[in-house]
């Protein structure tokens, strides 16, 4: 185990640093679920526009998400424009956008137009604050801290985006999975490499098989790649003997959660219900509780279910 950054800090300030932390990470993360799928939709309408109009497509408008149309050389990426109210355009002042505590000051409500603010928000800010405060009660002020509290952040921010676009995009997923694989050679986490090795490789061709023997006996595509991809990026981290409890967590939670949303008619058109969620769901529990005391506990409440 890395030595602490900061060996004389108190457990309890180690936590409280992991608190604030994950907060301010946390609203990050709302930028990056609401802006990282506009900025994948902008890249692929330039280059469909290039690949049908050749040099011509730089006059040709781009479309952003909505219909709206733009001028294809307005910048837009995590950074810029300025974060902004969606109702009415009002700029975010520093003092309206403090985690959490602007949220309940404003009263869940922009100050300039009174429009909504969605209760998301606050609440991603809160997850991250706990997952990264557990990190720090669980390893201390340490480098697998650090690696831990990423591996958490990009899960939460992978949720979200699946959750609204059923996108997983390349860009989180491959380098949570790389990342796996060096935390496991820098011995940041107890996964020995071989484990982790073999982890990603299973993940990824246990949910690409699914895929095909579904597809070849219905037609249709029950997932996408991103989960494949996902599944490999958690077998990196937990190895893979992590792999069954992630699984299995993330198959019942999708499945109460669709049958919640079906009796509630609230399922998306075609009926589909994102799986990357509950994914990163099976992971973060494992993180928190372990593998093996996951596992335990699902088996344990399954058969208490018989």
């Amino acid at each position: 185990m890395p030595a602490d950054l900061l060996p004389d800090l108190p457990a309890w300030l180690s936590v409280v640093c992991g608190a604030v932390l994950g907060l301010l990470v946390g609203s990050f993360l709302n930028v990056v679920i609401y802006r990282l799928p506009r900025i994948l939709e902008r890249q692929w309408a330039a280059e469909a526009r290039e690949i049908v109009a050749g040099d011509a497509a730089a006059d040709i408008p781009a479309a952003a998400p909505g219909g709206v149309e733009t001028a294809p050389a307005e910048r837009f990426n995590l950074l810029i424009p300025r974060s902004h109210c969606l109702s009415c355009g009002h700029p975010i002042a520093w003092y309206e956008n403090i985690p959490v505590l602007s949220y309940l000051a404003l009263r869940g409500r922009c100050s300039a137009c009174r429009a909504p603010i969605g209760v998301r928000y606050p609440l991603v800010e809160l997850l991250t604050g706990v997952l990264f405060a557990f990190c720090a009660w669980r390893w201390g002020l340490t480098w697998s801290a650090l690696a831990w509290c990423g591996f958490a952040a990009a899960l939460v921010a992978l949720a979200g985006i699946d959750w609204d676009t059923t996108l997983l995009p390349d860009g989180l997923t491959l380098p949570l999975l790389w990342a796996g694989l060096i935390a496991a050679a820098l011995k940041l986490t107890d996964v020995p490499v071989a484990d982790a090795v073999w982890g990603a490789a299973a993940g990824y061709l246990a949910l690409w098989a699914v895929y095909w023997a579904f597809k070849l006996a219905t037609g249709k595509e029950g997932m996408g790649y991103g989960d494949f991809k996902l599944f490999a990026a958690l077998g990196a981290w937990l190895g893979w003997q992590g792999l069954l409890p992630v699984i299995l967590l993330a198959s019942i939670a999708g499945v109460i959660v669709g049958l919640a949303l079906k009796a509630a008619s609230r399922l998306r058109e075609g009926g589909m219900v994102p799986f990357g969620p509950f994914l990163a769901l099976g992971g973060l529990a494992a993180m928190l509780a372990g593998p093996h005391t996951l596992l335990s506990f699902i088996l344990e409440t399954a058969v208490d279910r018989l």
